[in-house]
């Protein structure tokens, strides 16, 4: 009896590992399932996206939905003004974010408290209410129709500058100290010295602002005022919504919303593991 409990208790947790296994497992389809399908989509043929029982899988897989997207869509050129949108915002608030952070975690000042309270208290802001004033900023400043008008207002994050901080809190005194006495400026401190010590933190943040300017809709199509040429790929992309009426243009629309999530999905391929490492690492703090 003793043999058979001491072997029933042994089991338990395997079993208990392999339900929470599947589990995993279902909840990681269940999420890449729609990604799957929009990629697959991409590739069938008319015929198959309107086929019924749907084909999963293509028979004969085509790029013409993706020659066609590029003659509805200038692809390269609003890919482009995506990227650069997404590459100089995300450069922006790492500096500002780092420096800001910086200073709330290891500077003693007056209001220090106050001011990072009122900080915090602007991330509950919807959008939408600083849609208007920061639109006749932005046009004060003679930066309507431009990319710089997208830019320039996000350039500083208050969640980045409240991740940066909590983070940069970690790094220990004793190191930046020991800095300052070898003659080290404060930036040089802050950018050889503390940022490696978070950089997973880094890679997170880049991770997140990368993919949320990336994929900003209604400040872009406000500040840009009807200047094509200087849309970014998910406002070119609304262009195919009117041929989403047709099951025949499926793989059109999925062509387009694939190439539109690629380069997101790139990025995180890369900092993934720095991802993980940061959630990680606040969890042991927490």
């Amino acid at each position: 009896m003793t043999r058979t409990r001491r072997s029933l208790t042994r089991k338990r947790p395997s079993g208990r590992k392999a339900l929470l296994a599947t589990l995993m497992l279902l909840v990681a389809v269940a999420s890449a399932f729609p990604l799957a399908w929009m990629v697959l989509s991409s590739l069938k043929t008319p015929a198959e996206t309107m086929q019924v029982p749907p084909v999963w899988i293509p028979h004969t897989p085509t790029l013409e939905a993706y020659e066609k997207v590029a003659g509805v869509v200038n692809v390269g050129r609003s890919m482009w003004n995506s990227l650069v949108i997404a590459s100089v915002t995300t450069a922006g608030i790492l500096v500002t974010s780092m420096m800001a952070g910086y200073a709330f975690a290891k500077y003693s000042f007056r209001g220090r408290s106050l001011l990072f309270s009122l900080l915090i208290a602007t991330m509950f802001l919807p959008p939408i209410v600083t849609l208007i004033p920061l639109y006749r900023m932005v046009g004060s400043i003679g930066l309507n129709a431009s990319l710089a008008g997208i830019i320039v207002p996000n350039l500083a994050n208050a969640f980045g500058i409240f991740l940066m901080r909590q983070f940069i809190a970690g790094v220990p005194d004793d190191l930046i100290d020991a800095a300052r006495m070898d003659g080290a400026s404060e930036l040089l401190i802050l950018f050889k010295i503390v940022a490696p010590s978070v950089a997973p933190a880094i890679a997170a943040l880049a991770l997140f602002a990368f993919v949320y300017h990336w994929n900003s809709y209604l400040w872009p199509l406000t500040v840009l005022q009807g200047n094509a040429d200087a849309y970014p790929i998910v406002i070119s992309l609304s262009r195919l919504l009117s041929y989403n009426r047709g099951a025949v243009n499926t793989g059109l629309v999925m062509a387009g919303a694939t190439l539109a999530v690629l380069p997101p999905l790139i990025l995180f391929v890369f900092l993934q593991r720095f991802f993980v490492d940061s959630i990680v690492g606040s969890a042991i703090k927490g």
